[in-house]
């Protein structure tokens, strides 16, 4: 028989590591966003005035899902009059991949189960970086086929990837572009002739802080001259990667890199190997260096390291700068759902929702662009995750 609990506390959360783990390892959505220790760790710094909403089905006691979700309640500094649910980690914090937790062979039980939960409680979700065939998708379709719910779908990012499978370090660089193959190997050979390079992996945590600051200042440093950055802006995001790089060493997965040239940090590169995904999450160079292409050079360097631990897939997460297509053929599409519920509240606020992007687009099209750009830069910086 299925039951459905609702853990809304913190120590019930953290009671629920040992089989989170074990679902996660057994489901279709199993990556490093929704592990334990990154949404944990997104809730202790990151969650603000959300409320906890761990929904967890259970078959004959056996855990066989987990809708890890948040209540965000109404903000006008937001233009969101109405409160709704979201899957944890969302946020500037930059969660790919966010789903529900199902146990393979046990999805149709598991959304049959918490739409059944759901119809009855008309909660309006607002669930962002989905991939294609997500569980969440198919949660969304049981509920517009049931209940008449309406779905909003919209395509938000991509993320570009490189598969790896059955390569070399020669193999893949004969992949790349020609132009960039060997401006890769030229700039290489620059810094080793011209330098004392070296790269330095983060491998004991007497290490991790020192390298993680300096990850937080050369990534400024990088983008202070660009309007700046919204990654690591605030005391919470600090503090969580200062916890969570923590944990991600412990477990094996953390993969900080430092490239050397002089004795001096010249560049940096943040990711995390998860199963058998590299995954990149952040990176700063010194523009001291910039003539150099010592981010690239550090990119190349990496991706090398990654493919000779055996990784299968070096995942350059959602973004489409350009410096990433010169690594990458691939990408993947991420679409955020918002559903919302067969009454007049899920109305009133889908109304409203197109009312404010109206709205937004206007102003784009009427304010100056370094206007639009000073807002955006305004509101990542002061509005924060806890609104």
């Amino acid at each position: 028989m299925l039951k459905i609990d609702l853990i809304q506390d913190h120590a019930g959360f953290e009671r629920l590591k040992p089989e989170w783990d074990a679902l996660l390892a057994a489901s279709e959505s199993d990556c490093f966003f929704l592990t334990w220790e990154w949404l944990f760790t997104w809730w202790k710094h990151l969650s603000g005035r959300r409320m906890l909403v761990l929904l967890t089905v259970r078959d004959a006691g056996k855990l066989i899902a987990i809708a890890p979700l948040a209540a965000r309640s109404r903000s006008f500094v937001r233009l969101a009059p109405f409160g709704s649910v979201e899957f944890l980690g969302t946020g500037s914090v930059g969660s790919d991949y966010l789903d529900v937790i199902a146990r393979r062979g046990s999805e149709m039980q598991a959304w049959e189960a918490l739409a059944d939960y759901l119809l009855g409680r008309k909660i309006v979700m607002k669930l962002s970086q989905l991939k294609e065939g997500s569980l969440a998708a198919r949660l969304a379709a049981a509920l517009q086929r049931e209940g008449n719910w309406k779905i909003v779908q919209s395509k938000i990012e991509i993320c570009p990837f490189i598969n790896l499978t059955g390569h070399t370090w020669e193999t893949y660089l004969a992949t790349l572009g020609p132009a960039h193959r060997q401006n890769y190997q030229r700039r290489l050979r620059n810094l080793t002739k011209g330098f004392d390079m070296r790269l330095e992996p983060v491998c004991v945590e007497a290490e991790r802080g020192g390298v993680l600051r300096k990850v937080f200042e050369l990534h400024h440093r990088r983008w202070n001259e660009r309007g700046g950055s919204s990654a690591f802006h605030s005391a919470g995001l600090l503090s969580f990667h200062d916890e969570l790089s923590c944990l991600a060493l412990a477990r094996g997965w953390l993969r900080l890199f430092v490239l050397w040239l002089n004795e001096k940090p010249v560049a940096c590169i943040y990711g995390f190997r998860y199963r058998d995904v590299f995954y990149f999450y952040q990176s700063g160079f010194d523009p001291a260096y910039s003539k150099q292409s010592v981010g690239m050079v550090l990119m190349g360097l990496v991706i090398r390291s990654a493919i000779e631990e055996g990784a299968l897939e070096y995942d350059l997460l959602h973004g489409s700068e350009p410096y990433k297509f010169l690594w990458s053929r691939e990408t993947r599409d991420l679409a955020r759902l918002e559903i919302y519920p067969p009454n007049v509240y899920g109305v009133l606020h889908k109304e409203t929702v197109a009312w404010v992007r109206s709205v937004k687009r206007m102003l784009r099209q009427v304010l100056p662009k370094t206007m639009i750009d000073r807002i955006a830069r305004a509101r990542a910086f002061g509005v924060g995750e806890g609104t």
